[in-house]
């Protein structure tokens, strides 16, 4: 049984062809509908969400699913039953689970027992379904992906940075990481320097993400003044390539890890970005599902 629950669990020939899967499915949003009956795809979300939600429940009903919203403080899971016990029972009432919860380690029990394949919406420790969104965006934006520099401000140690060097590595991409010492990704062999010029400098894309992630909300101030140096602002964007583009994961707070112009403004990638995720997804979960068929 295959389950997507970190970047790495792509091979990168298995990474290029969920990519073009993604791709083929944007442009024919209804022409493959794997799940159609339609059948149940459990979401569950333990965090705050809105793209994660949204593009996965209009993805899953794009495949000709039906995509079931648990509610995780509800369930309780880990509380009031136990991650097997929870996985035990939604693998028998759904054809997949997506989970967007805190350790990675609960995931990974759901996978060991739902028997259906299990999605990463988010952990603690990665985000790989933004991940295939950022490639994405970067391939329609940039063509072909080996090769290319992406430059990653700011908090680098959180799950979109570990993810980005699994990921771009995986893509044959050069990722740079521009953070204070301290704050380097867990995962991964890529590029860290504390000089955030040095790591823009000549770079494709740009990626930032917000310094204060989910739970490190008491941290902000002393954050904010830790990570000052890094915010993507035009000043900054100057010593990128004249055409390189900013990603953001989004939530974004204009005036902290971006300024407003850049965020808004014509290098700015954002929206496709956000946009992506449903397309992503979309190509993650099929995948996963003709896996089960092979």
């Amino acid at each position: 049984m295959r389950h997507f629950l970190r970047d790495d669990d792509l091979s990168p020939a298995e990474q290029a062809e969920v990519l073009a899967l993604a791709a083929a499915m944007k442009e024919k949003p209804f022409e493959q509908q794997p799940f159609a009956g339609p059948r149940t795809v459990a979401m569950i979300f333990d965090k705050p969400t809105l793209r994660t939600q949204a593009s996965f429940a209009a993805g899953i009903a794009e495949l000709g699913g039906h995509p079931l919203l648990v509610e995780g403080k509800l369930a309780g899971i880990g509380h009031r039953e136990s991650v097997a016990d929870v996985a035990r029972v939604l693998g028998r009432q759904a054809s997949a689970i997506v989970w967007r919860t805190y350790e990675q380690s609960r995931i990974d029990e759901m996978a060991a027992y739902a028997g259906v394949p299990v999605v990463n919406a988010l952990t603690d420790e990665f985000h790989p379904c933004q991940l295939l969104a950022d490639l994405l965006t970067v391939q329609e934006h940039k063509g072909a992906l080996a090769g290319l520099k992406v430059a990653f401000l700011g908090d680098a140690a959180c799950n979109m940075g570990n993810s980005w060097a699994l990921a771009g590595a995986i893509a044959g991409m050069e990722v740079t990481f521009g953070c204070p010492d301290g704050f380097a990704p867990a995962y991964g062999s890529s590029t860290v320097t504390d000089d955030p010029v040095a790591a823009v400098a000549g770079a494709d894309a740009v990626v930032t993400d917000t310094w204060i992630s989910m739970g490190k909300e008491e941290e902000a101030d002393a954050r904010r003044a830790t990570f000052a140096p890094y915010s993507v602002t035009s000043d900054l964007m100057g010593h990128a390539k004249p055409d390189a583009i900013v990603l953001h994961c989004l939530p974004a707070y204009r005036g902290s890890e971006i300024s407003a112009d850049v965020l808004d403004g014509p290098q700015s990638v954002v929206w496709d970005e956000a946009e992506n995720r449903r397309h992503a997804q979309k190509a993650i979960l099929a995948w996963l599902e003709a896996q089960r068929h092979d």
